[in-house]
């Protein structure tokens, strides 16, 4: 692919961002676009008096109307750079890849590549291109992706693609689901965490196929599990509750909508050889669940909420709201005295400040009060660009009631 000599101008006062190297441009900020550049295109963006800023790949059909490659105007955007990209990343994470291990190899902005994730399952690769400019790409990062499998990614044995992404229609691009390289995956792919077995779906299973981003949260659990009867929500493969019955937890509760998510948790629980008798699977909407299991009289030591975004848009950001607010609500009710509550919020636009008021509002309406023990946040390999704070999404509080 050649470099496009097409350009993007922005209006006056409009690249301060650009200037602190925040890799987004919207469509509010773009006076002119000059060249006729396709979508996915890359585009050298210049500020209101034609100084260059960087590249940037072009999508007309999104409100980020480009998303920067580099803020280097000298540095051609070609396959070599992505390459020299993707090996960087692959590099810093090699301490985070076992034999059997799993982890985040390219965190789209946060490693500099705009809309493109890549997961390592034991053996496979698995891939999202959620933008444009990642799609344009494609080609280019699977054909690096492979001549890096012979160096700093040995032993991989296929790529799978999960371009199914809610982002991807917002870019005009369709769903794109399979093999791209190497042999396909089985329908369930082995991994190891911590001394625990996982069996990964990574067809049809939530983002790649599992929570890498948990994986820091999950230690943390186990570590205060002993002793605890623990309640799992959202539990989905069981995570959160095989790292407490790992920790000494005496009883573990998954709660789940999904049978087939709560299928998986209970094939996990026989590939770690945990009696069925110290796990219950309870398939239903957590939020009446959690009403059902406080009319019940029940209680618990350690509680985990894990719930998918609430927030898509900003617009959905006051029901989402209450949504965060209603389940911790309950959980507090569910704990006993001196019990811990493990509680999380995936949604990017709802803000951590915000994240603590909701949990502190919901204790205080439920008649508790407790202290937060550690604010939780994703795991080191999926890490945030200090110029793109939205990257930082997953957020957390270890809290301790009274």
């Amino acid at each position: 692919m050649t470099q496009s000599p097409a350009t993007v101008r922005l209006k006056p006062g409009r690249d301060k961002s650009l200037r602190r190297r925040h890799p987004w441009v919207f469509s509010g900020a773009v006076a002119q676009v000059a060249g006729s550049p396709a979508p996915g295109a890359t585009v050298m963006v210049l500020d209101a008096n034609g100084e260059p800023l960087g590249h940037g790949a072009y999508s007309p059909q999104s409100q980020i109307v480009v998303r920067m490659w580099n803020f280097e105007p000298a540095e051609p955007i070609d396959a070599s750079w992505f390459r020299t990209r993707l090996e960087q990343a692959v590099q810093w994470r090699s301490a985070y890849q076992g034999v059997r291990g799993a982890c985040r190899l390219v965190n789209s902005e946060s490693d500099s590549l705009p809309g493109v994730i890549i997961d390592r399952y034991a053996d496979f690769l698995v891939c999202q291109f959620g933008t444009a400019g990642a799609e344009f790409w494609r080609a280019v990062i699977v054909e690096s992706l492979s001549e890096l499998s012979a160096s700093v990614l040995p032993g991989i044995t296929g790529v799978y693609e999960r371009s199914d992404l809610d982002i991807r229609p917002k870019e005009g691009l369709a769903p794109r689901l399979g093999v791209l390289a190497g042999s396909e995956p089985p329908p369930l792919i082995e991994i190891e965490e911590s001394g625990l077995r996982f069996a990964v779906d990574v067809y049809g299973g939530h983002k790649t196929g599992f929570y890498l981003d948990q994986r820091v949260n999950r230690a943390l659990v186990s570590q205060h599990a002993r002793g605890a009867e623990v309640l799992n929500c959202f539990a989905y493969s069981g995570g959160f509750g095989l790292a407490a019955l790992q920790g000494g937890a005496t009883r573990v509760v998954n709660v789940d909508s999904s049978a087939p998510a709560l299928e998986l948790s209970q094939h996990n629980a026989g590939l770690n050889s945990f009696k069925e008798d110290q796990i219950e699977m309870v398939e239903g909407n957590v939020f009446q669940v959690l009403r059902q299991f406080q009319h019940e009289g029940r209680q618990f030591d350690l509680i985990v909420l894990d719930p998918p975004k609430f927030v898509e848009s900003r617009e959905r950001l006051n029901r989402a709201t209450r949504g965060y607010k209603d389940i911790n609500l309950h959980a507090f009710r569910l704990l006993r005295p001196g019990g811990q509550l493990f509680t999380f919020s995936c949604s990017g636009l709802l803000e951590p400040a915000l994240f603590q008021k909701i949990v502190a509002d919901a204790a205080l309406d439920a008649g508790r009060s407790g202290q937060i023990l550690a604010h939780l946040e994703q795991a080191p390999d999926h890490p945030v660009l200090l110029s793109f704070p939205e990257g930082n999404y997953l957020k957390g509080l270890h809290c301790r009631v009274e």
